[in-house]
């Protein structure tokens, strides 16, 4: 058996005998009701894996948590803690091969918690939320709308770590596709991946009612800045850049905005009701759909999300571009080429 084996094979009990063996060693350290969440990211953490998203999204929410509750003086006393419980509930029994791996891999999970603690900055490392709308306007894409207990301090074009306790222990990066709202809420905009993933489970099985856990929201390198702007969003790389779009609405201040919307047909448009009366409540909005494999789509439609874009592009637009990693990989050369000056290209920087 080895570690990630040990891990599958404990059942919820073990997250409660956590704060408990923490408690015995350490009491008053960690608080009861935050033990779980800590316990499943720890663990996951010390599994390590290839998925480098989930990875800086799990430290980042790790990293706030041993500030937030003053833990990295402690950090040996918790690693060890997590290994005696996951000692005590594996099956079949621990051995002391595992031990040997699993110091190993929590001291390697340690350094990387007390160096994302030193980036992550102060406050909750996470807010519990709960889905209040769940819409599936295609097959593979969900509109999730949450509502958190406190207030997310997000803004446009930043993105959130976030948990389903239906997979405890994974984060993913979602962009809200909201600028802040008066009522609280933020909305998310899921594509479904293989099974087994946090994007998967929100897609197909969570409903209004359940609760998930947003993390820290950091910045993507799609933070507004001053001028017209030329947005270029492919699949659910849209969420960010609707945020964009309605942070202007908010505060008109004489900008134009252009927003490129690809998606291989007409049907994939998912968000089209909602661009839409954007676009006809503001006279400064313009709309361009790009449809790759659509032919019925009007010719000055047919292509794909950037090269439309080009056809839009003026000397004084700031341009923003956010989608799927295959859109994103030659954006930046695409557009240099174009003649779009370097310091006026934003791409995400952890999606």
């Amino acid at each position: 058996m080895n570690l990630a084996a040990a891990w599958a094979s404990v059942d919820d009990r073990a997250a409660g005998d956590f704060w408990c063996t923490v408690e015995d060693r350490r009491p008053g350290l960690l608080p009861n009701r935050e033990a779980p969440l800590l316990f499943h990211a720890l663990g996951q953490l010390t599994l390590g894996g290839d998925d480098r998203a989930g990875r800086a999204a799990l430290l980042t929410v790790l990293g706030r948590a041993y500030r937030r509750y003053d833990l990295l003086p402690h950090a040996p006393t918790l690693g060890d803690a997590l290994l005696a419980t996951v000692a005590r509930h594996a099956h079949p029994p621990w051995t002391p091969s595992l031990t040997f791996a699993g110091e190993r891999a929590m001291d390697r999970a340690t350094h990387a918690v007390r160096r994302a603690a030193a980036r992550v900055g102060d406050g909750p490392a996470w807010w519990p939320a709960q889905v209040i709308g769940h819409e599936r306007p295609s097959p593979d894409i969900a509109i999730l709308t949450v509502r958190p207990w406190r207030r997310l301090p997000h803004q446009p074009g930043q993105a959130v770590p976030v948990c389903t306790p239906r997979l405890p222990g994974r984060w993913r990066w979602l962009c809200p596709a909201n600028a802040p709202r008066a009522d609280g809420t933020v909305e998310l905009h899921v594509r479904a991946v293989p099974a087994g993933t946090v994007s998967h489970h929100l897609t197909h099985e969570v409903r209004p009612g359940e609760l998930i856990w947003l993390g820290p929201p950091a910045n993507t390198g799609l933070c507004l800045r001053g001028g017209d702007l030329l947005l270029v969003a492919g699949g659910t790389g849209l969420a960010p850049l609707r945020a964009l779009v309605e942070h202007v609405a908010a505060a008109p201040d004489g900008r134009r905005v252009t927003l490129v919307v690809g998606a291989r047909t007409f049907t994939d448009l998912y968000d089209a009701i909602t661009l839409d009366k954007l676009q006809r409540a503001h006279d400064w909005l313009t709309v361009v759909p790009a449809f790759s494999h659509d032919p019925s789509a009007e010719p000055a439609e047919q292509g794909d999300a950037l090269t439309i874009a080009l056809q839009h592009h003026a000397a004084s637009q700031t341009v923003y571009v956010c989608g799927p990693p295959l859109m994103l990989a030659g954006a930046r050369l695409r557009l240099l080429a174009a003649g779009v000056p370097a310091d006026r290209i934003n791409l995400p920087v952890m999606l």
